[in-house]
């Protein structure tokens, strides 16, 4: 029976994937430590026991055998990747950016109206979302109050906290050095999506 991936299991995978759709042959261990930047074929062997127990992996040729690694379902594991659409401030707000890349994520996030952004500013780390860190998000015009939002003030993008009151919108940063963003009846305020996920690439 198969067992749910992490995410470093998943960009395992989609390594070998997109290395034998490239090079129409499976990668050998050592190119998958160059690939991954592991430290040691250890860590290869490692990955490798662990998901061919897992289900995911098959050997064709043995446990040392070079060209040996095959998915045991290959379409699986090229639909676990988002959009990555650009950068979204956690400080002061910034233009999310536009661009064709894409990012391997969890499996159960894989959804037409699900995207990625990459974090920039340190206003959410008390939520655990740090300067660096990738975000899931549901395409939403609306949001229950206490949600993290995606939220585009007069054209800029930015991360927080929302909470209307009696009638405004404040958007609450999770760090005391940042102020509560008060939404202006002139501004031009939307919801574009709410937080689902967080993650870190190491």
């Amino acid at each position: 029976m198969r067992q749910q991936l992490s995410l470093k299991q998943q960009q395992f995978l989609d390594f070998i994937q997109h290395y034998t759709v490239e090079y129409r042959q499976a990668p050998s261990y050592q190119e998958i430590m160059n690939g991954m930047g592991f430290g040691s074929l250890g860590t290869v062997h490692w990955y490798v026991n662990a998901l061919t127990h897992n289900g995911h992996l098959n050997r064709s040729k043995g446990p040392n055998g070079k060209r040996a690694l095959i998915l045991t379902n290959e379409e699986e594991y090229m639909v676990t990747r988002l959009p990555l659409l650009g950068l979204i401030a956690a400080g002061e707000p910034i233009e999310a950016l536009e661009n064709a890349e894409s990012i391997s994520v969890p499996p159960a996030f894989v959804n037409d109206n699900n995207f990625v952004l990459k974090v920039k500013g340190d206003s959410m780390i008390g939520d655990h979302i740090d300067d660096g860190d990738y975000i899931i998000v549901r395409k939403s015009i609306e949001a229950n109050p206490g949600q993290i939002i995606v939220a585009l003030i007069n054209g800029e993008a930015t991360l927080k906290r929302y909470h209307p009151v009696n009638g405004e919108v404040e958007l609450h940063p999770r760090n005391p050095a940042y102020p509560v963003i008060k939404v202006k009846a002139e501004d031009r305020f939307q919801i574009n999506g709410v937080l689902l996920y967080s993650f870190r690439e190491y």
